[in-house]
């Protein structure tokens, strides 16, 4: 089974900065999109960034300009460099994958366990 596993999360101050990194694991022949998506408390969750597998992104509007998804495709990695940190980017941020394709399985969405980011003074 496809497994997401993230790092990179923590506690920042604001206008500071954070990456965090995803890998998929096991064997995968293709991964169409891989993304981001964030959970603060009492909130829905949300897309943060995406990028497909031929480098188009897609970003949630408060993050323009300050976050930078980028892929792997060899490697089935994904990361989001965040710059500029507020307070209100303060969830926990899922990994996700969309249509991924292994042996003898495909896999239309399969998310990873979390890792929690807290900007804060």
């Amino acid at each position: 089974q496809v497994q997401l596993v993230e790092s990179g999360g923590g506690l920042v101050q604001p206008g500071g900065s954070l990456k965090l990194s995803c890998a998929a694991s096991g064997t995968i022949f293709s991964i169409d999109v891989m993304g981001w998506y964030r959970q603060a408390p009492g909130k829905q969750r949300e897309l943060v960034a995406s990028i497909g597998r031929g480098g188009g992104r897609n970003y949630a509007d408060s993050v323009k300009g300050r976050f930078t998804i980028s892929r792997d495709n060899a490697k089935n990695t994904v990361t989001l460099q965040m710059n500029s940190l507020k307070p209100a980017d303060t969830a926990v941020y899922y990994c996700n994958a969309e249509r991924v394709r292994a042996p003898a399985r495909y896999d239309y969405n399969v998310w990873g366990q979390g890792t929690q980011v807290t900007v804060a003074s």
